[in-house]
């Protein structure tokens, strides 16, 4: 079975492949969810918490990639058709309009 170990502050300690009958001490058969940075056993639960700060976590998450060019032209001409299509709803209201 895949053994997860952790120290005497329940923070994650490396895991390993164990042949036993009983579970070495400090360890869980609990896996890490995802997206856990620095993962910390809570044994009242049976389960991995996040134990590192916002902070941390944002220190070492890469940033946002940047649009690309296409990307950026794509929106742009979105949001001149939305216009257009404002322009010529105005424009048709007034001439509807005008001719009462």
């Amino acid at each position: 079975m895949h053994v997860l170990f952790y120290d005497e502050n329940y923070k994650y300690a490396g895991e390993d492949d164990f042949f036993g009958e009983e579970l070495p001490a400090n360890s869980t058969t609990t896996p890490v969810p995802e997206g856990i940075y620095a993962p910390k056993y809570d044994p009242e639960k049976d389960e991995w918490v996040e134990s590192a700060t916002k902070e941390y976590i944002e220190s070492v998450t890469p940033p946002a990639p940047e649009p690309s060019p296409t990307d950026l032209l794509k929106k742009q001409t979105a949001s001149l058709s939305l216009q257009i299509a404002k322009l010529q709803a105005d424009i048709s209201a007034l001439k509807g309009g005008g001719a009462s």
